[in-house]
């Protein structure tokens, strides 16, 4: 089993806006999409938890949205802020508040704790998100135990279009190159989108590859298992009582 290859396919923005929603349980129904973070600001996060207590075999992590920003006129611009992410004290309250309302909505903890824009990579966010998942004992997006893949992703570091990178072709490639051991892979399915954003034209594109045939049968002739976050910790605890 030390060669053993598993892949967690989690789809972020989950509960952004009903199109999203749509998208991502489509790319679960239809595809190979095994979890997803949710937001839980915005009007779509009710409907996208009812949406996930009816496919229970979709694992449910929670996407902390402090801000985003957009690449515009040679310079990173906030589109909006939820707290300064400079600001321990407040980064940690609206931790603890979105873990709440997840709760709430969802009533049961996150499978996985990630950050909408990767903003937990850097302090103090990145040591308030880790606290969380080490209380609650669900993993966290870049530490130890789970390998991170971001290269399903249609746009380069200043939004340049990159569509070829969201091909069933290319996500069919990185099946291929999985090294041994826990993948996590993520991707931002949509139907067409009912909100302006840099990345409207590349999430269906997304959705059409994670759902190509050709997906599926890379992941069975390279012998590449999906999971999710949650049978990934039960494996763990498994191995650790040996």
């Amino acid at each position: 089993m030390s060669g053993a290859r598993r892949l967690v396919v989690n789809a972020d923005d989950f509960g952004r806006s009903p199109a999203v929603n749509r998208g991502i349980l489509r790319a679960h129904r239809e595809g190979v999409v095994t979890s997803a973070s949710l937001m839980v600001r915005y009007p779509a996060a009710a409907a996208a938890a009812a949406l996930a207590r009816e496919h229970p075999a979709l694992g449910l992590g929670l996407h902390l949205d402090l801000g985003e920003w957009e690449y515009r006129d040679g310079a990173w611009r906030a589109l909006y802020e939820v707290v300064a992410t400079g600001d321990g004290a407040a980064v940690a309250a609206e931790l603890a508040h979105q873990l709440a309302e997840f709760e709430r909505l969802v009533g049961a903890p996150p499978t996985h704790i990630d950050s909408h824009q990767h903003v937990h990579r850097e302090e103090p966010v990145r040591s308030a998100v880790r606290r969380a998942g080490a209380a609650l004992g669900v993993p966290v997006r870049h530490e130890p135990g789970v390998r991170y893949c971001g290269a399903f992703y249609g746009q380069g570091r200043h939004s340049t279009p990159l569509p070829e990178l969201i091909s069933a072709a290319a996500l069919a490639a990185l099946v291929a190159g999985l090294e041994p051991g826990v993948t996590e892979l993520t991707c931002h399915p949509s139907e067409p989108l009912d909100f302006a954003s840099a990345y409207a034209t590349e999430r269906p594109l997304e959705l059409r590859a994670l759902c190509d045939p050709r997906v599926r049968r890379a992941l069975t002739v390279h012998d590449v298992e999906l999971a999710d976050f949650r049978e990934i910790r039960a494996t763990s605890r498994q191995t650790s009582s040996v």
